[in-house]
């Protein structure tokens, strides 16, 4: 079933580029306020929002860049910052099953508020998902 799931994952990226199915720099950039709005009111993701500095208008700013080119956009987070080594970037935080859990959620409530497909939530919901939990690096 998992080697199914990558040959989909695999075919949809070369027919549909997920960067033109969330709406280009508009989607991208509407995902990433809503996530971080989510973040920023929703009590139950206090754990994550305070993994952020204070001022979050640099962290919505990278996570939009980086979404761009992860994807299939402009690669506009290896520009200014290089390869993005997401997991090394993050080593000096926590990041456990429960962090990797609330990232999730919080990503899955800011989906469910896209104008997106079901096919193309789900896609964007496993690859948060899988990312989320390659960023854990604590048990």
């Amino acid at each position: 079933m998992e080697l199914l799931y990558y040959r989909f994952i695999a075919f949809f990226k070369k027919a549909h580029k997920p960067y033109v199915l969330a709406g280009g720099k508009k989607g991208l950039l509407r995902l990433v306020n809503t996530f971080y709005d989510l973040m920023e009111n929703e009590p139950q993701f206090l754990s994550i929002r305070s993994m952020h500095p204070v001022q979050i208008a640099d962290s919505r700013q990278k996570l939009f860049m980086f979404l761009s080119g992860w994807f299939g956009g402009p690669n506009l987070y290896w520009k200014h910052y290089g390869h993005p080594r997401m997991r090394a970037r993050h080593m000096k935080f926590a990041i456990d099953n429960v962090a990797a859990k609330s990232w999730t959620q919080c990503m899955s409530k800011a989906v469910e508020q896209m104008p997106w497909d079901k096919e193309f939530k789900d896609y964007a919901m496993k690859s948060f998902t899988d990312f989320a939990l390659h960023m854990r690096n604590r048990n």
